[in-house]
């Protein structure tokens, strides 16, 4: 007993934390989960889509020069899909590129007030280069295989994971093996688009292999590197003919009506559930709001883009949240009917909708993932967020429902109308159990 309540306050912690720094963040020393993680921070926090935040639209044309014997309308195709993919590795999974008249690309970037600020990831586009402090190109684009964003545990910062082709080995690591033995501030490898440089990490030793690792400091940073090393380098430089902000494209209202509506729906269900099964419907109502609070931290914490087709993926998530819990209820009253204690229905009905639960989440994660993997735009972003949302909805209804459920029976309440059932079906069941048979 004594556990178990340990166990319900340290649970009851967790979820006020959880709903506390979904909504307004939180500080340990320098170090903040994330900066300014609000919902409707400008800094941190969850990113709006176009329509619904709008955004930056910058209209690319080729800038060729004498030297450029390519094919225009395959290569125009070729960078349309190339931004696509800076965009996405950006985080900016909601964003639109696409062709306009027959040379121009446009771009459509959400949450970003300037056009200024996006042409200095997405318009330098000439030659990608790493170049020594004594000014030898030791890479270019053609030698890079990939670039992911990601965190090292260990060193408690955020790197970028580089990953270089095995002809370029030898050459990079006699540069690095150079660099790492310089003194001052020239023991570094300036990352370069064009004239502009991107990134100029120091070399603390010399890489013998095809992975490297570049540092960061922020978590944004690693992102953006990631995104323009990974890119490379496109078959000629654009020049941006138009610029321009724009609105968001379902009114400046939509995300506030759009929630207001999640919010009235998710009440709708709490009242149902807790109508059709009482104490077991309070129980899931707890777990859907810790669901929500993990789902929005989750989308906050990772700078998910969030437009109408992703809230959209994060209601059917709570649907099938309920789906599971309804399931799981149900069983509970079927071996309450059959004559168990309430304590062996409340076990017995999570075993047997355990199966069921997972087989249809499963399904719902592949379908998910084939989305993330060959949607584009809104379609890749309903795709995130109803991952997440089912991952989530998993967890809240098979672990935290079925924990609190268990301490309900142990602190004593154990009374089956309670659990749903009908007053009748408990008088029959009583006297069932008297007589030595069970009610049917």
């Amino acid at each position: 007993m004594t556990k178990r309540i340990v166990g319900c306050c340290i649970l009851a912690v967790i979820m006020a934390l959880f709903i506390y720094v979904c909504f307004a963040g939180i500080s340990i020393g320098s170090f903040k989960i994330p900066p300014k993680l609000g919902l409707y921070s400008d800094e941190g926090g969850i990113r709006r889509g176009l329509d619904l935040d709008g955004g930056a639209s910058i209209t690319f044309e080729p800038d060729i020069d004498g030297d450029y014997s390519g094919n225009l309308d395959s290569d125009i195709n070729v960078v349309v899909e190339v931004m696509r993919k800076r965009l996405t590795n950006l985080g900016y999974t909601e964003g639109n590129v696409y062709r306009t008249g027959t040379q121009g690309i446009t771009v459509e970037i959400p949450g970003i007030s300037s056009p200024e600020d996006a042409i200095d990831v997405l318009g330098q586009t000439a030659n990608l280069a790493f170049i020594t402090s004594d000014g030898e190109v030791v890479l270019t684009g053609k030698d890079i295989v990939s670039a992911t964003a990601g965190y090292d545990s260990q060193e408690n910062r955020f790197v970028v994971l580089m990953k270089i082709s095995s002809d370029a080995v030898s050459r990079f690591s006699e540069a690095t093996k150079r660099m790492s033995q310089e003194t001052g501030d020239k023991n570094y490898i300036a990352i370069m688009l064009d004239d502009a440089q991107i990134a100029r990490p120091y070399v603390e030793n010399q890489i013998t292999s095809t992975d490297c690792i570049i540092t960061t400091n922020t978590q944004d940073q690693a992102k953006e590197y990631a995104a323009v090393i990974s890119a490379g380098a496109l078959p000629f430089a654009l020049e941006a003919i138009e610029q321009r902000s724009i609105g968001p494209t379902l009114g400046d209202g939509a995300l506030e009506s759009s929630l207001i509506a999640a919010l009235f729906g998710l009440i709708a269900v709490v009242v149902l559930m807790i109508i059709l099964y009482r104490l077991p419907g309070v129980v899931s109502a707890v777990a859907l709001v810790f669901y929500v609070s993990i789902v929005c931290l989750i989308c906050a914490l990772f700078r998910i883009n969030l437009s109408l087709p992703g809230i959209a993926g994060i209601i059917l998530s709570i649907g099938m949240a309920v789906d599971a819990n309804v399931i799981i209820f149900e069983r509970i009253k079927e071996e309450l009917v059959a004559g168990k204690s309430t304590s062996g229905a409340v076990s017995s009905g999570f075993d047997k909708a355990l199966l069921a639960i997972i087989d249809s989440n499963i399904t719902t994660v592949i379908a998910a993932v084939v989305l993330m993997i060959f949607g584009k735009g809104t379609i890749q972003g309903f795709a995130v967020t109803l991952l997440i949302g089912v991952l989530c909805s998993m967890f809240t209804a098979v672990i935290i429902t079925k924990y609190l459920l268990r301490s309900l029976v142990v602190f004593g309440v154990r009374n089956p109308v309670l659990y749903g059932l009908s007053k009748k079906k408990a008088e029959l069941r009583l006297a069932d159990s008297k007589n030595g048979g069970a009610a049917k």
